[in-house]
């Protein structure tokens, strides 16, 4: 099988202080499996930096560059960080923007920030014609009615949480989403259904590591290889079979992020 990891934080300190031998450590283990490419994303500029930098060092990495909304204003205004994005998108190996978008759920105090941000990646995606990357946390109405506004934008809700008819709606709109390791998990009834409802052309498998580990292994940190457990866990929920899921979301990752398969 190969394996596209479309959503993924290498950057993260996580991979130095928990993985035997850091993060070089474990790219090395991944790209020697089943994992044929990986994109990083950014969260704030310093992140946004380290992802084209390791894209540039990893013939498999792939940046997306990006303010979180947990992240808005961090590094100056909007203004100045928003140039700062748009700097760093002409970079060599950047495939998209984000993540951007709105979360609800550590905070709203910053909410119109947040939206003031997540239109300002959709108006300079338009611009750059790149995809977006959407982190949508307990926003879906408000998140759902801002991508509206950007009709000539696509992109990609990640490790999406939403219920089918939201995914209906982004696919009406040519978005797609994407699934992390939590559907594997033990209490994931509702999000498993949700993942048969969703077209296999319509869906990217993403880790979200070093965060979202899939069961077995939850509670540990994630990495690329452990998509073979949200992998096998899609293919049991559609009746397909694992090689073919893996396929087809790799395909479908190469068309997103505008790459040759």
């Amino acid at each position: 099988m190969k394996i596209f990891d479309s959503h993924a934080h290498y950057d993260d300190l996580r991979f130095e202080t928990e993985y035997e031998g850091g993060r070089s450590a474990a790219l090395s283990y991944v790209f020697s499996h089943q994992v044929h490419r990986i994109v990083n994303v950014g969260a704030n500029i310093p992140t946004s930096i380290e992802s084209t930098a390791l894209a540039a060092q990893y013939d498999g990495i792939f940046a997306a560059v990006g303010i979180h909304p947990c992240d808005c204003g961090k590094s100056g205004t909007l203004a100045y960080e928003m140039n700062e994005i748009k700097r760093l998108a002409k970079e060599p190996k950047v495939v998209a923007l984000g993540e951007t978008g709105l979360d609800y759920h550590y905070t709203r105090e910053n909410e119109q920030q947040q939206h003031a941000y997540f239109h300002a990646h959709l108006t300079l995606a338009e611009e750059l014609g790149l995809p977006v990357i959407v982190h949508d946390r307990e926003a879906h109405g408000d998140s759902l009615a801002i991508v509206k506004e950007h009709p000539g934008v696509q992109g990609v809700f990640h490790s999406f949480s939403g219920s089918k008819e939201l995914a209906e709606e982004l696919f009406r709109l040519g978005w797609i989403v994407s699934f992390s390791g939590v559907v594997t998990f033990k209490n994931a009834a509702r999000m498993q259904e949700v993942v048969a409802s969703v077209p296999l052309d319509k869906m990217m498998i993403e880790t979200d590591c070093p965060y979202l580990t899939p069961h077995p292994h939850r509670g540990e940190l994630n990495h690329s290889d452990y998509l073979v457990y949200t992998i096998d866990k899609i293919a049991q929920i559609k009746g397909e079979t694992p090689e073919r899921v893996a396929e087809v979301t790799y395909q479908n990752a190469c068309r997103f992020y505008h790459l040759n398969p």
